[in-house]
């Protein structure tokens, strides 16, 4: 399942997805994973939450970034959910291949019984209808 948290810069998606993250971790049976384009959050998140910097890997476009993704998932067979904080950056990702790389991801997400968790720096009117139904919350 994909779950997106829309809204231009600035309106508080990152303190939700931190939030959630937090919560989910006290109920989580296996592992979950924060990717951000920085460390700034780190001791915002509970310490059984594992962050990644994603800007600290040789990631140049959205298809390494998906291959970046399933690496994680083929090491981590307990992983349950990926909070992806910046989305748009840390992804590579804009215009019509946002759909594409969400496609992808909610194929991954079905394949491995993993949850995303995705803050978009777009408002939902910005977003393409296929993934409309994905919003959870909309700043």
């Amino acid at each position: 399942m994909i779950q997106i948290i829309a809204g231009e810069k600035g309106k508080g998606k990152t303190k939700i997805l931190i939030e959630k993250a937090n919560i989910a971790v006290k109920e989580a049976k296996g592992s979950i994973v924060y990717l951000d384009k920085s460390n700034k959050h780190m001791y915002e998140l509970s310490n059984r939450i594992r962050l990644i910097n994603v800007k600290d890997y040789c990631i140049e476009n959205y298809s390494e970034f998906i291959g970046f993704i399933c690496g994680l998932i083929s090491q981590d067979h307990d992983l349950e959910v990926i909070y992806l904080d910046s989305f748009l950056k840390i992804a590579y990702t804009e215009g019509p291949n946002i759909s594409l790389i969400l496609e992808k991801l909610e194929n991954i997400s079905n394949e491995f019984n993993i949850n995303f968790v995705i803050s978009i720096s777009l408002n939902e009117a910005d977003l393409p209808d296929s993934i409309k139904k994905n919003i959870i919350v909309s700043l």
